[in-house]
């Protein structure tokens, strides 16, 4: 694969890049289900890492991450959680907003070209649930990580088992994001395929 994009990669991640920004500042990038917040925001990161691979993913993954940063600090929206974490360490809220959706977005991109040798259409609905997983491990991750000592967090803890602290702050919210971006990605990938707009390798002969 060229590393150079062409003119149908250049203006599909404009595109994605574009809905990213949309989707981070207007509803339309979340469905409220009674209690439940689904975010859309990560399938255009893994539509960007399909058809561009690992620096497409990259690039896309950083614009989520500007836009979460942007929002912690009050610009097209406020984030609580956000806002709060910016107030007590700045820098570690800068790496918390940008690490874990840049690595995504990165990981992606090797993800989707190792499954699609197999098969590309299913590897389209492999990145689609990889992106959604991989956002919230990456993110749950860093949170503790960085923020896991402090008094705020240690108040949402409120002495909890780590892992059962991580399930009940995601919630039920990350499994339909996981199946979400899993059905949607793998369509719209599929229809990529179609039109040309991703090269992969050819599947594997039996």
């Amino acid at each position: 694969m060229n590393k150079k994009f062409n003119a149908k990669q250049l203006t599909l991640l404009g595109l994605m890049t574009a809905l990213l920004l949309l989707m981070s500042f207007t509803p339309l990038g979340y469905l409220n289900i009674g209690p439940l917040a689904i975010t859309f925001n990560v399938i255009p990161v893994a539509v960007s890492a399909l058809a561009l691979g690992p620096v497409g993913g990259l690039i896309a993954g950083s614009v989520f991450g500007l836009t979460s940063f942007l929002q912690a600090i009050g610009v097209g929206g406020v984030s609580m959680l956000g806002s709060t974490l910016f107030s007590i360490n700045p820098f570690f809220s800068i790496l918390l907003c940008f690490v874990p959706r840049m690595l995504d977005g990165f990981l992606l991109g090797y993800i989707f070209r190792s499954v699609s040798k197999l098969n590309r259409v299913a590897a389209c609905f492999v990145t689609g649930f990889a992106a959604a997983f991989l956002n919230t491990l990456f993110f749950m991750s860093a949170l503790i990580l960085l923020f896991g000592q402090t008094e705020y967090m240690q108040g949402l803890i409120n002495g909890q088992n780590i892992l059962l602290f991580v399930c009940a702050f995601v919630g039920v919210n990350a499994v339909f994001e996981m199946l979400s971006s899993t059905v949607i990605t793998g369509a719209v990938g599929s229809v990529l395929l179609k039109a040309g707009f991703i090269q992969t390798p050819a599947k594997k002969a039996d």
